[in-house]
């Protein structure tokens, strides 16, 4: 089974509700920056062909003690995804060494 790559996005607009909007790569991500903005604002932008996904802080105004805890579990969840992504990586270039 070939797994091509893309990008999902949904939107949700519901009576009575914020609207709703989900953004998932299964596309390659072609650049992932952090960069901080003239006016001390930083900002967090994932991109792929298809959509950018930009984080910065709350009303884009100086930084929080919110947007701090948020930027702690950005950069814990992206340390267990690059530790799942390099574990199975290595398990299925076992598997295929064995096999060979």
């Amino acid at each position: 089974m070939a797994h091509g790559p893309y990008t999902h996005v949904s939107m949700s607009i519901d009576p009575g509700q914020r609207p709703r909007i989900g953004i998932s790569f299964y596309a390659s991500i072609t650049r992932a920056r952090a960069r901080v903005l003239e006016s001390g604002r930083p900002y967090l932008v994932l991109e792929s062909d298809e959509a950018d996904v930009t984080v910065s802080t709350t009303g884009a105004g100086p930084v929080t003690a919110d947007d701090l805890e948020i930027a702690r579990q950005i950069f814990n969840a992206a340390a267990r995804y690059l530790a799942d992504c390099e574990r199975i990586h290595a398990e299925h270039a076992q598997a295929s060494d064995s096999a060979a």
